[in-house]
């Protein structure tokens, strides 16, 4: 399994720096006919500053670089346990529904 990372936008502020990204990681597993399927959703904030090293104009920003941005904000590795975890209950629920007869 490989986790899926995301932006489905970025908001930014009128002197070109990006303040909001929102991100969504996923991953699915297929097991026969059925299909697992772990995500999470968030956003990150940032404050842009135009004079520091490594700052990228609006235009400039790839989807891969706003993905690493949002990385090094939240805790990669917990999302992507908690996808993993998803998935594995998906597989193996705790908890079933219907009725005995």
């Amino acid at each position: 399994m490989a986790v899926t990372w995301t932006i489905s936008t970025l908001e930014r502020n009128t002197d070109d720096g990006v303040v909001v990204a929102h991100w969504r990681a996923s991953d699915s597993e297929t097991v026969g006919e059925v299909e697992h399927v772990g995500s999470s959703y968030g956003t990150c904030g940032f404050t842009p500053d135009a004079d520091a090293d490594g700052y990228t104009a609006y235009a400039d920003i790839t989807e891969t670089q706003a993905i690493e941005w949002v990385k090094a904000d939240v805790d990669a590795d917990a999302v992507e346990a908690s996808i993993a975890a998803q998935i594995a209950d998906s597989k193996a629920p705790a908890i079933s529904t219907g009725v005995p007869w």
